[in-house]
């Protein structure tokens, strides 16, 4: 009996301490736990941190990103300025040069055609009186006169001093024009006509328009309306129309198939070539509309238009610098509009002018 009291004492004693042992195993178990989730807490709260400075590294990488975007569109539009303020005011000397040339010796012509005119006329009639008072002249005489066929001059010259009249009027119209398109570089506001504008440009693109060995010409329809006088840039405006009217010039060659043109857009059979010029008032506005019936443009490519250096052009026919000035200069100038619509029977942009179009930055 001893024994076994003793046998059991060592029992619990046993099972006591390996209570003691599994309460001291669960105390560091609870000591692990708690220091585990505290480090699973500042583990959590440094991710998290990570995480907000990630996204805001990367918030200020994307502000980056956009500055850097803008500041090379302002670039490259500076650029697009740049150059083409320095082609165009190249162009205006180079071209006031040209019409300076060409009108002193034009005046010169037209100055003395009336007086050759006179002086012709004075010497006709002297013929005439010795015709008149020697009706049978010596055999040298007579053969003079048949060698010259003398009726015959006598009527022709007549049409003759009428054309170099209308040669040198014409020429006198063309350096007019040259002189005005000449003033691109004009930084000033003032009243102007558009329809003077429309018409020098026009002038100055003849050659483009008339019949040639490549088409039989461009017919140009033109319905002007009644228009105000506009405070505006006509120099730069004149820079507008010419951009937009010379491609639709090409866009007629291209739809033509002219050499030169064949890959600039699918061709499509024209053989009426046309360009309309519109002008009316629409409420507060002047509104000129330009198109062509050629074969159009891309849907897809019609946004593009008026970035810079994009363009539809082969290359060495086009810069991609024409519409993308056309269009600075039309909004942010004039605070106007410029618009494209374009389908398979032809393109036609329409330049939106408040009337009182206000100075630039005001």
């Amino acid at each position: 009996m001893p024994d076994q009291i003793t046998n059991a004492s060592d029992q619990i004693a046993a099972l006591e301490r390996q209570i003691r042992t599994l309460q001291k195993k669960l105390n560091r178990s609870h000591a692990d736990r708690r220091l585990l989730e505290t480090n699973n807490a500042r583990t959590a709260s440094l991710l998290k941190q990570v995480i907000a400075e990630l996204q805001a590294s990367k918030q200020t990488l994307e502000e980056r990103g956009q500055t850097l975007e803008t500041l090379l569109a302002e670039l490259q539009a500076a650029q697009t300025q740049l150059i083409e303020s320095e082609k165009m005011s190249a162009l205006g000397i180079l071209v006031a040069g040209v019409a300076h040339e060409i009108n002193n010796p034009v005046s010169f012509i037209y100055g003395n055609l009336s007086h050759a005119q006179d002086y012709t006329q004075s010497l006709l009639e002297l013929v005439a009186c010795y015709q008149q008072n020697y009706p049978e002249p010596v055999p040298a005489v007579r053969r003079m006169i048949d060698e010259i066929e003398l009726d015959f001059l006598t009527e022709d010259y007549r049409d003759l001093l009428k054309s170099m009249y209308a040669g040198a009027e014409r020429i006198y119209d063309i350096v007019g024009a040259l002189r005005n398109f000449s003033r691109l570089d004009q930084s000033e506001q003032k009243e102007a006509d558009l329809h003077v504008g429309l018409e020098n440009t026009l002038r100055i693109l003849g050659h483009r328009l008339k019949p040639s060995h490549h088409h039989g010409g461009i017919a140009l329809i033109k319905r002007y309306g009644d228009l105000p006088h506009l405070n505006c840039y006509p120099g730069k405006l004149n820079q507008v129309f010419m951009n937009i009217l010379s491609n639709a010039v090409d866009a007629l060659e291209s739809s033509l198939g002219i050499q030169g043109w064949e890959d600039a857009h699918p061709t499509h059979p024209l053989t009426d070539p046309i360009i309309t010029i519109e002008t009316t008032v629409d409420a507060d506005n002047i509104v000129v509309h330009i198109g062509d019936n050629g074969g159009g443009i891309p849907a897809e490519v019609v946004p593009k238009l008026f970035n810079p250096f994009f363009t539809t052009k082969p290359v060495g026919k086009g810069t991609g610098l024409g519409l993308s000035i056309s269009y600075q200069i039309v909004v942010e100038q004039h605070r106007g509009q410029l618009l494209c619509k374009s389908d398979k029977t032809g393109t036609t942009f329409s330049i939106v002018l408040p009337m009182d179009c206000p100075a630039e930055g005001d």
